[in-house]
């Protein structure tokens, strides 16, 4: 990850983060390890809690606890050991708040100097509680950054997902491809599915990214006649109860993933609740109204749940981002307005200029425009 360790080792003669307290609720994968490792060379303590209860990768946690971190994490929690994981990093008494979905935002109280917000589900919460008077201290959206939204978003989640699909399903990218949602992480899954041989279908509730989807040669059409005989069916939306038993009667075979934040866009309760049997790692086989489908990881984020998460390479500039949002909060927190605050756009830009050096890319001279 050479964009984010070159702007570590830039500033860590100066240890800008010296004194900080970070509690992150992040995925704990190898990526995050290089992250919050950075953060501790710049001076920051850190209490790591685990993003998601099927995410952690062990090694990963054991990294971090070798550093000096604390590590509250494993793999194959359950969902109370989980939410107790969180309660452990909200109650390190954190400066900053490195979260993943707002999971770590209700629980802290007003004692950071502020947050940092990885995910797009994560910033809708964020403003929600900012809306109804309940975020008590400043919180950069990271996840609205450019460099993030772009490698991350579209091109980190579309390769993960389709990887997540394909290692669990063990079938061929063939037939038709379902992709509910076309944001940035829709768009993503969608190009990648194209490119894999499948014939996608792209179904979305707003106009304009449905004219978008349309414009770039997808079939554009409502969830229930989208369905119809498709044999990968993956959400991205955020929303909830996007795909049901009816669409597993549309769609009998299928493939179900989701690569939105939380587990509920595909209604994994009632679907297992009719469960056949798990033919699979990481596949349930589900039933509703005689017809039979298969459901990647219980419904949960299938790139990190089923696969290993981003490539390094979009990780790298997110992270980056994180790192530069975390020392922008412990040096001008005090400053800084409670509520969600856009990514600064001159540390964006610091980004994309570190990632272009990383890659021996080089930017033109900006020409003058003529007076008249």
């Amino acid at each position: 990850m050479p964009v984010l360790s070159g702007i570590a080792r830039a500033m860590e003669p100066r240890r800008p983060l010296e004194g900080a307290r970070v509690a992150s609720c992040l995925q704990i994968t190898k990526e995050t390890a290089v992250l919050l490792g950075c953060a501790m060379r710049l001076g920051a303590r850190v209490c790591a809690s685990s993003g998601n209860p099927l995410t952690t990768q062990d090694e990963s946690a054991a990294l971090l606890e070798s550093l000096g971190a604390d590590v509250y994490g494993w793999s194959g929690q359950s969902p109370a050991q989980f939410r107790w994981c969180l309660r452990q990093a909200a109650r390190s008494a954190p400066t900053i708040v490195a979260d993943d979905g707002a999971q770590l935002l209700p629980l802290v109280g007003s004692g950071p100097d502020g947050g940092t917000e990885e995910t797009r589900t994560g910033a809708v919460r964020a403003r929600a509680a900012e809306k109804a008077g309940r975020l008590p201290y400043p919180v950069v959206v990271v996840d609205e950054a450019r460099t993030k939204r772009l490698f991350d978003s579209r091109l980190g989640t579309g390769q993960s997902a389709l990887d997540g699909v394909m290692r669990s399903a063990g079938l061929s990218a063939s037939g038709k491809a379902v992709v509910a949602g076309y944001g940035a992480v829709g768009r993503g899954v969608a190009s990648r599915c194209r490119a894999m041989g499948y014939r996608v279908a792209v179904a979305e509730a707003g106009a304009r990214a449905a004219l978008e989807a349309a414009m770039d040669g997808f079939e554009v059409a409502p969830m229930d006649s989208a369905a119809r005989g498709a044999s990968a069916i993956v959400t991205c939306t955020g929303m909830k109860g996007v795909v049901t038993g009816r669409h597993v009667r549309r769609a009998p075979g299928a493939v179900l993933a989701n690569a939105g934040h939380f587990d509920v866009e595909i209604d994994a309760e009632s679907l297992l609740a009719g469960r056949a049997r798990p033919p699979r790692n990481h596949i349930d086989a589900c039933r509703s109204g005689g017809s039979e489908a298969y459901l990647v990881s219980k419904g949960r984020v299938a790139n990190l749940a089923a696969a290993e998460g981003h490539p390094p390479e979009a990780m790298d500039f997110s992270f980056a981002c994180q790192i530069l949002a975390m020392v922008h909060i412990h040096e001008n927190g005090a400053r800084m307005r409670k509520g969600v605050i856009p990514m600064p756009r001159e540390l964006d830009g610091r980004v994309a200029r570190a990632a272009l050096s990383a890659l021996g890319a080089g930017l033109s001279r900006r020409a003058r425009v003529p007076r008249r």
